[in-house]
C-alpha cells in the first residue's frame, strides 16, 4: 500500500542513555506486526540496535529508522543514542522528524541529555510527547516523574495513559482518551488486550479525562467556547482539540509503561496514529537565501540527505527526507550540491537493518537511496526545474582529540583512508593532518565516540594503532620594536652570493598576523630584490626562533641595505633578510603565545563548585554562569587549549558522566615562566625525535 503524506507519521525516540528507547521501539513494532517477536538488548537482535559496536556495547550509537503500520498510518520510527557522544545522530533525527516520544525513566526522573534534547526541540519549535518508562521497577513513582518533568520544564503536562499501580504493584495502563485498561501481558511476548477500566481507577480517569478535555478546548477557540458552557466535550471533539493542541507545541502528552514488558504500546500506537502531526504540519524547513518551504506533495521533488551510511553489504545508504513531490526510481533530480544529475537506483524503506524495497518515497516520507556514491549528508536533492538548496544540518564541532598513527607505515595509507570514510559517515568525526605539529589528528565527541570508531578499524581492517595527545600548536611573537641587520657574503668559482639587509621589527595587535613596509630611499636596495626579501621574512616567521613555532603579529621594515653589482640576486636577499629578522627579534622581546578557547560548559547544579574550581585550576578565566532550566548551569569561560586535551574524560568524571561542553578556538595570549620553558623543552625533545627517525 502507498501512504500519502498526510498519513505518515514520523517521531524520534530520544532521551537519557539507558531510558529503554530501543527496547520500547521493539516492543511498538511486535504490537503493530511489523515483528514476529521482540528481542530483548542483552540478545543483541533488536530491529534497531544491529551494528556490531551496539550489539557488543549494548547502547544505541547510531539513530536507524524502523516503521510500523497502525490503523491505516505508516509511523516511522526513528530510535536515537542516549550518550551525547553519538549527539550528532540525535541532531538529524530530531530535524528529519514532526514529533518527538522523550523517554523518561520512572525512577530517576529527568537527566542531562533529556534536558538537552528538549532545549534542541525548543529551538526546532518541535511537538514532543513524554514516556515515563520502567514502571513496573522498583522506586518506580509516575506523579514523582511527572512532577519533575513538569518542574524542569515549565509546560502543560497532560496524561494520556495512566498508570494501574507503581514498581511491584503496578499491573498495567489505562488509556484515558478511549477509556481502556491494558492489564499487563504475562509475558513480553505477549500483545496487550484492551479490558474494562476497574473501578478502583474511575475516579483518577474521570480526573484526568478532565484535564484532557481542558487541554483538548485550549487548541480549538470553538470547543473552549463549547467546553466553557458545557464542561466537556466529545470523544472526537477530544481528538481534534489535542491534535491541534499538540501541532501547536501547546500540549505535552504524557504516557505511562514499561517497555520490557511490553505495557503501555498500544496507546501509544493509538495516539501516534490519531493525533500525532503529519508531515504536513512540519516546521518550515529553512533554505538557503533567507527562506523557508513547507512538506508538499504538490511541489517538483526536494529532499534533505539526513544520513550516510556505509554498508558492507550493500554499499552506501542515503537517508533522506523528502520535502516535496516525490522520488521514485523513475525520475531524475540533481544533487544541488555538486550539480550532478541521477536518477535512483533502489529505493527503501527499513525495519532497522532488513531493507524493504519501494518504488516511491512520497512528501514526508523517510527512506534510504542506495547506490549514489557521490551523496553526502547534507545534500539536497532536487528536480531539474527546482533550485532550492536546504540549510545544513546544525553539528556540534567535535571536542576531544588525539593524535593517531598506524603501528606499521606501511598500513598508514589505508588507516587514512578508513579514518576519512568515516568522517564522511559521521559529521561529529573529523580528521586532519596538522602541518605544524605533523600529526594526523582525529577528534570526536568525547572518547566513546573515539574509540567506537577506531575499534571498528581495528576490527574490519585489522590495523594495529597507536594514539597519543596531540601536540599544542603554539605561536611566537615580539613585545617591542627593535632592529637588526646581518650580511649574507659567500665567495666561491664564479659569481659569489651578496646581500645586507637592515630590518626594523614591531609588534602588531593580535591577529593582524603580517604587515611589511619598505622604507629604503635612494636606491640602496633595488626594488627588484625586495619580494626576495619578503620571501625571506617569511621563511624566519615560520621557523621562529624560541621553540620553532610560527611567528604573528609581526610588521617589518625595510630601513637599509647594500647589495653588489655583480654577486647580489634574489637569493642573497632572502638568506640575509632571513637572518637579519631573527637578530632584529632576538632583541625585540621575543615571548611564546598559546591558543586560549572558549569554552561553554553544562553542568548540574550539584557539581557547579566542583567544576568552577577546576576551571580555575586549568588557568581558565570565568566569564559567567547562569541557569538554563532543568536544574542545569550554563558556564562560559576562556581556558587554554593545552588545559583540555582531556577535558572530555575529567569532565565526564567529574560528574558522574552527566556534563557536557562546546568549545571552539577564540583567541592566542602569551605565556611566560615555567610553562614557557617546558614548552620550550617539549618542543626540543620533538625536534630531536624527528631527526633521530629521519
Amino acid at each position: 500500500m502507498a501512504y500519502t503524506t498526510e498519513l505518515i507519521r514520523n517521531v524520534a525516540l530520544a532521551g537519557h542513555g539507558s531510558t529503554g528507547k530501543t527496547t520500547l521501539i521493539e516492543h511498538i513494532l511486535f504490537t503493530a506486526g511489523a515483528i514476529g517477536k521482540p528481542e530483548t538488548i542483552e540478545s543483541g537482535k533488536t530491529a534497531s540496535d544491529y551494528y556490531e559496536e551496539e550489539v557488543e556495547r549494548k547502547i544505541s550509537v547510531h539513530t536507524s529508522l524502523t516503521h510500523a503500520l497502525w490503523a491505516d498510518k505508516k509511523i516511522n520510527l526513528l530510535d536515537t543514542p542516549g550518550s551525547s557522544d553519538f549527539v550528532g545522530d540525535v541532531v538529524l533525527a530530531l530535524r528529519a522528524c514532526e514529533s518527538a516520544l522523550i523517554l523518561v525513566d520512572a525512577r530517576s526522573g529527568v537527566q542531562i541529555e533529556t534536558i538537552k534534547v528538549w532545549r534542541n526541540l525548543d529551538s526546532r519549535q518541535k511537538p514532543r510527547m513524554v514516556f515515563i518508562n520502567r514502571m513496573d521497577e522498583e522506586r518506580a513513582d509516575f506523579k514523582n516523574a511527572f512532577a519533575d518533568v513538569k518542574d524542569k520544564f515549565k509546560c502543560n503536562l497532560v496524561a494520556v495513559t495512566i498508570p494501574m499501580g507503581d514498581g511491584a504493584s503496578f499491573k498495567g495502563v489505562i488509556d484515558v482518551i478511549n477509556q481502556k485498561a491494558y492489564p499487563l501481558p504475562a509475558s513480553h511476548e505477549q500483545k496487550e488486550s484492551a479490558a474494562p477500566v476497574p473501578a478502583e481507577y474511575a475516579d483518577a480517569v474521570k480526573e484526568a479525562r478532565a484535564a484532557l478535555s481542558e487541554a483538548a478546548a485550549e487548541g480549538d477557540d470553538d470547543l473552549m467556547e463549547k467546553y466553557l458552557s458545557e464542561g466537556e466535550l466529545s470523544q472526537d471533539e477530544i481528538v481534534k482539540g489535542l491534535s491541534e493542541a499538540l501541532a501547536g507545541n501547546r500540549i505535552v502528552p504524557v504516557f505511562a509503561g514499561a517497555g520490557l514488558k511490553n505495557s503501555g504500546t498500544a496507546a501509544v500506537l493509538d495516539f501516534f496514529a490519531a493525533m500525532a502531526p503529519d508531515p504536513l504540519t512540519l516546521t518550515p524547513e529553512p533554505v538557503q537565501g533567507d527562506k523557508t518551504v513547507r512538506v508538499d506533495p504538490s511541489s517538483p521533488l526536494a529532499a534533505l540527505v539526513i544520513k550516510t551510511q556505509i554498508d558492507q553489504f550493500s554499499g552506501k545508504l542515503s537517508y533522506v527526507k523528502v520535502i516535496g513531490g516525490k522520488l521514485s526510481t523513475e525520475s531524475d533530480f540533481a544533487n544541488m550540491t555538486d550539480g550532478k544529475k541521477e536518477r535512483p537506483a533502489k529505493l527503501y524503506t527499513a525495519q532497522g537493518k532488513k531493507l524493504e524495497e519501494v518504488k516511491e518515497l512520497c512528501a514526508g516520507d523517510i527512506g534510504i537511496l542506495a547506490k549514489s556514491p557521490s551523496l553526502k549528508t547534507n545534500d539536497t536533492l532536487c528536480a531539474p526545474e527546482r533550485q532550492d538548496v536546504f540549510v545544513p544540518l546544525r553539528l556540534p564541532q567535535p571536542v576531544h582529540a588525539v593524535a593517531i598513527t598506524a603501528a606499521s607505515k606501511k598500513e598508514e595509507d589505508k588507516l587514512s583512508e578508513l579514518l576519512h570514510k568515516a568522517a564522511e559517515e559521521d559529521l561529529t568525526f573529523s580528521v586532519r593532518f596538522n602541518s605544524e605539529t605533523k600529526e594526523t589528528v582525529i577528534a570526536g565527541m568525547g572518547e566513546l565516540h573515539i574509540n567506537m570508531v577506531l575499534d571498528k578499524i581495528r576490527h574490519a581492517a585489522k590495523i594495529a594503532v597507536e594514539t597519543r595527545v596531540p601536540r599544542v600548536a603554539y605561536r611566537e611573537t615580539i613585545t617591542k620594536k627593535a632592529g637588526g641587520e646581518y650580511t649574507h657574503k659567500k665567495q666561491s668559482g664564479g659569481h659569489g652570493q651578496y646581500g645586507r639587509v637592515v630590518l626594523e621589527v614591531e609588534p602588531l595587535a593580535r591577529g593582524e598576523n603580517y604587515a611589511f613596509e619598505n622604507k629604503v630611499f635612494g636606491g640602496a636596495v633595488s626594488k627588484g630584490f625586495v619580494p626576495g626579501i619578503e620571501k625571506g621574512i617569511h621563511q624566519a616567521m615560520e621557523a621562529g626562533i624560541v621553540a620553532g613555532y610560527p611567528m604573528v603579529d609581526i610588521k617589518s621594515s625595510l630601513m637599509d641595505g647594500k647589495e653588489h653589482p655583480v654577486d647580489s640576486s634574489e637569493m642573497a636577499f632572502k638568506i640575509a633578510a632571513r637572518g637579519a629578522f631573527r637578530e632584529s627579534c632576538k632583541n625585540a622581546g621575543p615571548t611564546l603565545l598559546e591558543p586560549v578557547n572558549s569554552l561553554t560548559v553544562f553542568v548540574e547544579d550539584k557539581y557547579l563548585g566542583d567544576v568552577m574550581s577546576d576551571l580555575s585550576g586549568r588557568r581558565g578565566r570565568i566569564s559567567g554562569q547562569q541557569p538554563i532550566g532543568g536544574g542545569i548551569v550554563e558556564i562560559k569561560a576562556e581556558v587554554p587549549h593545552a588545559e583540555l586535551l582531556r577535558y572530555s574524560i575529567d569532565l565526564r568524571a567529574m560528574t558522574s558522566g552527566t556534563g557536557s561542553f562546546e568549545v571552539e578556538f577564540d583567541h592566542y595570549s602569551p605565556i611566560s615562566g615555567k610553562i614557557a620553558d617546558d614548552v620550550v623543552k617539549a618542543a626540543a625533545a620533538f625536534r630531536t625525535q624527528e631527526e633521530e627517525e629521519d
